[in-house]
């Protein structure tokens, strides 16, 4: 069982600022049936301990003119730590890929890339992908439909 040390507050913060980062500490507050002061001091304390890791907003990604996402299954040559630390430092630096997991199974890493379109996309699979260190094969998958995007974690107690 997955210890939890967040408090019913805590969880009831986090969710509403799942769904809304942008409320007001008075109506977050209001929300809970707590007043504006001890609010903040529970948000500012999930904030410093990086529980809550920033604010964002959610954008439309084919409104901002990148209609194609692609996730790339990667295998590397060397199972060896600094070959794999190269790799990771490599894509950090690529805005292209938008999230990349180091994976069990018969593969990796997995990484999430959004392009333009195909073109664009298949240039810098070709171009840039592959040219990555010790990259021994990949394999992409593009995604047809976005059933479930991620907008939140699941929090529970």
């Amino acid at each position: 069982m997955n210890k939890n040390p967040l408090s019913q507050t805590d969880i009831k913060i986090l969710a509403a600022l799942q769904q809304d980062a942008r409320i007001t500490n008075q109506t977050l507050a209001d929300e809970l049936g707590m007043s504006a002061s001890p609010c903040w001091r529970k948000v500012r304390k999930l904030e410093e301990d990086d529980v809550i890791q920033g604010y964002r907003a959610v954008l439309d990604r084919r409104k901002i003119g990148l209609g194609v996402m692609v996730f790339i299954r990667v295998s590397i040559d060397s199972h060896s730590e600094a070959e794999a630390r190269k790799f990771e430092r490599e894509v950090i630096e690529l805005e292209d890929v938008v999230a990349c997991y180091s994976i069990g199974g018969d593969a990796d890493f997995l990484l999430q890339v959004v392009a333009g379109d195909l073109d664009t996309y298949a240039d810098f699979s070709m171009s840039v992908i592959r040219r990555l260190p010790g990259i021994k094969e990949m394999q992409s998958m593009f995604v047809l439909k976005e059933i479930k995007p991620f907008v939140a974690f699941p929090i529970k107690k």
